[in-house]
């Protein structure tokens, strides 16, 4: 796909895309942007990435992201400090044998491996941004840190933002096409559009605590756990290993509704509590920093105001348990990206972008309710939930359904079933419209790829290579009719199949169609429309199911 073209515009002033922020979802989305080749501006106002090990839960869908972006390896190597952990740890004390583990295997079994080519990945925010920060930048993401947005106004055609230096002080004008938001929690752009947010609020507070202690690897022994949830009454907190050596985290409760001051939180203090919390009363603790952070429940009430839209924590909050919040943002971003450059490029109506908000909102509600009872079920340290209505609802159990099983009932899709929670009970990857598409292994010129490693750039049509639908000759014919970038995939064992099946796999069985029928996929993963057998006049029908998906009516 060619780049955007944007020559004649003053260099640095004129932009498709104005990003603000850069950290996990601002520089997701640079990244994102990158690879579809949408030239963008990123402004972010602090000096560099995140220097706090915190957001370390990466989910398989998030990796399957990031393996279609081709940094999947790079980080996975950032990572690799903490890829001996695994499972929760709730227990009073690390002294001894008790306590239980709440589950001591991500992936127990290798199940997983039957949806996803990819797996969770356990990489601190701190060791994932800069990773993020390269690639976005080799790929041609004008990212501008210490740079501040001061104002911004939009009109039918565009946003006019004005940005400043926080090193030389100096104002900028730029001009973009679309703004993404992605300037966390206390959004100033969502404060500046005057969108309103629903759910519970603030939920609980704790103090995150970052120290050293050469001592605490021998007392924690061969449980690499990735939290250990530690529940002395008079000193309960969450643990976390930064390298499981000497490095750590501690996650200490807050209470601010009382009165208590983050002054209170001395050096001291801090290391009484975690020798306390540990068990072990003269471990040697050296602390190093100290940071607030506030657990919370809310969601923006719409995610876009014209040309501007919110990704990540601008738009949705949820507690870290179950590490949904930055992986909810880098899906939204990601869900954006390929929206914008459709309509930039010209291959997709406006209205495409309204399928932004009526497809992630509904997640980001569903998702916040299953962390918010999450926290409950780990007894996170410091939260008191509401009894009662008021309280977290949320299926009970395991969260492979909300990570990889969540649909698009509404949305840029055609012929999904409105009438569907965008959760169901039960793990359903089965093709259809709305969901994200099944993982199938195929071979291409020799080369072993699934399924979902052909989506990224173009929708994408599946078909046999032996059925009788025509679906790849009407799939070249759409193509050469219209701008739409639409990749066809005969899928057989003969001369003409450009994709060959691995052993004992049926696509079109897993795909929900039979062997005259096909399936399109959108650049994200998700099937937009699916034929379950032939047509009679497939072109018409390809034809209208990119018209109405697109928004080209």
């Amino acid at each position: 796909m060619n780049r955007i073209d944007v020559a004649g515009e003053a260099a640095g002033h004129r932009t498709p895309v104005l990003i603000v922020g850069g950290s996990l979802v601002g520089l997701s989305t640079s990244l994102f942007l990158g690879r579809l080749g949408v030239p963008h501006i990123l402004v972010e106002r602090h000096s560099g990435t995140s220097i706090h090990p915190r957001g370390r839960g990466n989910n398989v869908r998030t990796m399957e992201l990031f393996r279609g972006a081709g940094v999947d390896r790079p980080i996975q190597e950032a990572a690799s400090v903490l890829a001996p952990n695994n499972g929760i740890l709730q227990t009073p004390s690390l002294v001894g044998d008790a306590g239980e583990w709440l589950f001591k295997e991500i992936d127990p079994g290798g199940g997983l491996a039957r949806f996803s080519p990819a797996g969770w990945c356990l990489c601190s925010q701190n060791d994932l941004e800069p990773v993020l920060r390269e690639r976005a930048g080799e790929l041609g993401g004008d990212l501008r840190f210490s740079t501040e947005l001061m104002s911004f106004e939009q009109d039918a055609e565009g946003v006019t933002a004005q940005v400043k230096s926080r090193d030389s002080g100096e104002h900028t004008t730029i001009r973009a096409d679309y703004l993404v938001a992605a300037d966390g929690p206390r959004s100033p752009v969502r404060e500046r559009l005057g969108i309103g947010q629903n759910g519970q609020g603030d939920l609980f507070h704790n103090v995150s605590v970052t120290f050293v202690s050469r001592g605490l690897a021998d007392v924690v022994g061969d449980r690499h756990f990735i939290v250990c949830y530690l529940t002395n009454p008079e000193a309960d907190g969450a643990l976390l290993p930064v390298d499981n050596r000497e490095r750590w985290v501690f996650h200490a409760p807050w209470h601010p509704e009382h009165g208590e001051t983050l002054e209170e939180f001395t050096d001291e203090r801090c290391r009484e509590h975690i020798r306390r919390a540990v068990g072990v009363p003269d471990l040697d603790v050296e602390i190093t920093g100290r940071a607030p952070w506030h657990a919370a429940e809310r969601i923006a009430e719409r995610y876009a105001d014209g040309r501007v839209f919110l990704v990540g924590d601008s738009a949705h909050e949820m507690p870290p348990t179950g590490a949904f919040g930055s992986n909810t943002g880098i899906q939204d971003a990601h869900n954006l990206a390929w929206k914008l450059s459709a309509v930039l490029g010209g291959w997709a109506g406006p209205d495409l972008l309204t399928s932004y908000d009526a497809e992630r909102r509904p997640v980001a509600e569903v998702t916040s309710a299953r962390a918010a009872a999450r926290s409950v079920e780990h007894s996170h340290p410091g939260y008191v939930p509401v009894p009662g209505p008021g309280g977290p609802k949320g299926r009970k159990g395991g969260i492979l359904n909300e990570v990889l099983g969540y649909r698009y009932p509404q949305g840029a899709v055609l012929g999904a079933d409105r009438t569907q929670p965008v959760v169901s009970d039960g793990l359903r990857l089965t093709g259809e419209p709305g969901s994200r598409a099944p993982h199938v292994w195929l071979n291409r010129a020799g080369t072993r790829v699934s399924t979902l490693d052909l989506y990224e750039r173009s929708l994408v049509l599946l078909s046999s290579e032996d059925g009788a639908g025509g679906w790849h000759t009407a799939a070249a014919r759409v193509g050469q009719q219209s701008a739409v970038p639409l990749d066809s995939y005969r899928i057989g064992d003969g001369p003409d199949a450009e994709l060959s099946p691995a052993s004992d796999t049926d696509w079109a069985e897993a795909h929900g169609v039979t062997r005259d029928g096909a399936v399109l996929v959108r650049p994200d993963g998700f099937v937009a429309w699916r034929s379950e057998g032939a047509a009679a006049d497939p072109v018409a029908e390809l034809r209208q199911a990119l018209t109405s998906i697109l928004g080209l009516g």
